[in-house]
């Protein structure tokens, strides 16, 4: 009899044909693995892929990027601009998903040839659409008949050469009215819709001494009489500005978030506020005080029950004219201190909507879906307003009160005609 604690032998039967499954299986992957990489080594797995059959119009759309757009003139790549758009006109009847995408990269794209590419690109796809390519032919038909203008501008004054010297001294500020912007919460759009207003005013005030010193160095205007900085901000607005900030009881209230931005770091608010105000060197606050009075300004209004958060012409006129005219009603008008500009006579509020819906400078300035932030409840911290108070220079300064040791008939010191008794 068998011994069951005995161990199993290979000899058996049964394991012996265990053992014998067990190498051929072995043997079989194996023969798999050598076969597969014989497979791979030999080629057989490539793909030698095809030519497309429209690799000659491809082939040609790439080719466009080799023409140089460097060598176009202004007026050139204008013409390249517009006829792009109205192919884009004539596909988006079409294809309105695609001439969107395309349209879209247009604006953050200063190649007008990339452009080009994308719409013969899209095109291709196109090319069984009789529709496209006959309202195509159409526009370009109507289009072609119309003869080039000559004026550059539709708006008078952007055709001169105020408006030529003023755009680089703007730009070179453009980081400190972006951050003015974000710290009064106002589009910084708006921000420079009035300072265009304020030194287009005094470019004509002032018109041989910008032209001789401030343009050549491309530099803003700095007014240190009566109305300082380079927005022209007077002493008593100053004032109410910062009272408005620290009263939640005001109708110009803005919030928590906005209270501590003009504190000051001395007992001397008067001389401190000029320093910050009539400073050649850096404009902060002046922005910052064009931002608080259009903020404010636009909250007394919308507590009113009138919304003009959407109306630059309404909120220039009355930065221009100031809180004291600032009465809330239903059928506000853009006007505000009169400015003669190459023979036009334009109000404040005019130019400054005239450059806000222009297009100008929108790549520094972008036009923001909200012209106005909501107080977030959240007060400065110390460091947050220690930043802000040190965006002040060392640089000279006039004597402040000095204008009334002059002489009274100096331009600066004539009132602006502001209308004292028409509500805006």
């Amino acid at each position: 009899m068998q011994n069951p604690k005995a161990k199993p032998s290979f000899k058996s039967p049964v394991w012996r044909r265990i053992f014998n499954i067990a190498v051929y299986l072995f043997a079989a992957a194996g023969f798999v693995i050598i076969g597969a990489w014989a497979f791979f080594k030999l080629g057989f797995t490539n793909n030698k892929g095809a030519v497309d059959k429209n690799y000659r119009y491809l082939m040609s759309v790439a080719e466009m990027e080799q023409l140089q757009d460097s060598i176009l003139n202004p007026e050139q790549r204008n013409t390249i601009w517009i006829n792009q758009f109205v192919k884009l006109a004539a596909f988006g009847k079409f294809y309105p998903e695609n001439a969107r995408l395309i349209l879209e990269a247009a604006q953050y794209s200063d190649n007008p040839f990339l452009v080009d590419r994308m719409i013969a690109a899209a095109a291709l796809y196109a090319d069984t659409s009789k529709g496209y390519t006959q309202l195509l032919a159409k526009l370009n038909k109507v289009f072609d008949s119309q003869n080039q203008q000559q004026r550059p501008t539709v708006i008078p004054w952007m055709a001169t050469q105020e408006w030529e010297m003023l755009k680089p001294s703007i730009l070179k500020d453009s980081a400190l009215l972006v951050e003015a912007g974000r710290l009064t919460g106002v589009e910084p759009r708006l921000i420079v819709a009035c300072l265009v207003g304020e030194q287009i005013r005094l470019f004509n005030s002032k018109r041989e001494i910008v032209k001789r010193y401030l343009g050549p160095v491309k530099m803003l205007s700095v007014q240190s009489q009566f109305s300082y900085g380079v927005n022209g901000i007077k002493e008593f607005t100053a004032i109410e500005v910062e009272r408005h900030l620290k009263d939640p009881s005001s109708e110009f209230y803005m919030g928590k978030q906005y209270e501590n931005i003009l504190d000051f770091t001395t007992d001397n608010h008067e001389m401190e506020r000029y320093n910050r105000l009539v400073d050649y060197r850096n404009h902060l606050y002046s922005y910052i005080y064009t931002g608080c009075i259009l903020h404010q300004t636009m909250l007394q209004w919308k507590r009113a029950g009138f919304d003009i958060s959407n109306r630059p012409d309404i909120l220039c006129t009355l930065f221009n004219v100031g809180f004291s005219q600032s009465h809330p009603h239903a059928a506000p008008r853009c006007g505000g201190s009169h400015i003669t500009v190459d023979g036009h006579v334009y109000t404040f509020g005019a130019i400054g909507f005239d450059f806000y819906y222009s297009g100008e400078l929108a790549r520094e300035f972008p036009f923001l879906r909200n012209r106005f932030e909501k107080d977030n409840g959240v007060a400065l911290t110390q460091e947050e307003i220690r930043a802000i108070q040190s965006n002040v220079s060392n640089c000279g300064r006039p004597e402040k009160g000095l204008e009334y040791k002059t002489d009274s008939t100096q331009p600066e010191l004539l009132s602006p005609d502001n209308g004292d008794n028409i509500d805006w």
